[in-house]
């Protein structure tokens, strides 16, 4: 195996601000700003605008929307069964 070809990988404070979350992982991502943690040490930290703590599909808040009756407009172009019709 040739050494020297893979980046750095290192512990990294990634921060989520839209839900004031933060979470220490190993990464390959490199910052200049750098933020202390709970245990004392000092990490790079990288801010992100969405995590799992703000994507509303692990947070529940995902809605599905039907803008202009998408589904019933498929249906009668494409030949949808009739409500009451078994299938």
């Amino acid at each position: 195996m040739q050494q020297d070809k893979h980046p750095e990988y290192h512990p990294v404070v990634f921060r989520d601000r839209a839900a004031g979350y933060a979470f220490l992982t190993r990464s390959t991502a490199s910052s200049e700003q750098t933020i202390e943690w709970d245990d004392g040490e000092t990490y790079p930290v990288i801010d992100v605008e969405i995590s799992s703590e703000s994507h509303p599909f692990y947070t529940g808040r995902a809605r599905t929307v039907d803008t202009e009756g998408r589904v019933a407009r498929f249906e009668r172009r494409y030949g949808g069964t009739e409500p009451g019709e078994g299938s």
